[in-house]
């Protein structure tokens, strides 16, 4: 099975990805009442997420997460929650995945080449000063394996301080990498192959 994994700073990050109980939730909760805050001013509300929403997500997402075995990371910033949220997820290559990446706003074609270390080339994208007011800042990198997508987004709830992460954020990304279970007819095992 393929999945993902990342070498984040422990000084600057917190895993949402296997945060289940106690640890994190702060970071959880702080991250996704932003998230809620950000996806209620693009519709036109106040901005501001609800609590009690917040903390029932905080507690459903490490557990969703977990369901996702791999296929999807999440960290927030370690000393500010709601600065930014940055999540990595691979997904197989299919022709509507492809026709969907097609069809996005003309603002995602101003890509930029980014290496990452394990993944090679790949592009990034930064929109820091989106097309209305009322969309967050983000940057995305992606990388096409052939076979699947590897796509990590940085979201933040701060237009003005979203520069002084982004440094930090590339280097998260750099160290994004896919690993795959082999399953070996001799044996009865997983045989795990590490990145190349």
């Amino acid at each position: 099975m393929t999945r993902l994994q990342a070498d984040a700073d422990a000084a600057r990050w917190v895993a949402v990805t296997g945060s289940l109980g106690l640890r994190g939730r702060r970071h959880r909760k702080a991250a996704i009442r932003m998230l809620l805050g950000q996806g209620s001013l693009m519709m036109g509300g106040q901005g501001r997420g609800s609590g009690v929403l917040a903390w029932t997500l905080s507690q459903a997402a490490p557990l969703l997460l977990r369901r996702a075995d791999g296929r999807v990371l999440v960290w927030v910033w370690k000393d500010d929650p709601e600065l930014v949220v940055v999540a990595a997820q691979v997904q197989e290559i299919t022709p509507q995945l492809r026709a969907a990446r097609a069809m996005r706003p003309m603002e995602y074609d101003d890509t930029e080449p980014f290496q990452g270390a394990y993944l090679g080339m790949g592009e990034r994208l930064v929109l820091d000063e989106p097309r209305t007011p009322n969309t967050p800042p983000l940057a995305e990198y992606t990388w096409d394996t052939g076979a699947h997508f590897v796509t990590v987004t940085a979201v933040s709830g701060d237009r003005e301080r979203f520069g002084t992460v982004l440094a930090s954020v590339d280097d998260l990304a750099r160290s994004v990498r896919v690993v795959d279970d082999l399953r070996v007819p001799e044996t009865s095992g997983v045989l795990r192959l590490g990145p190349a």
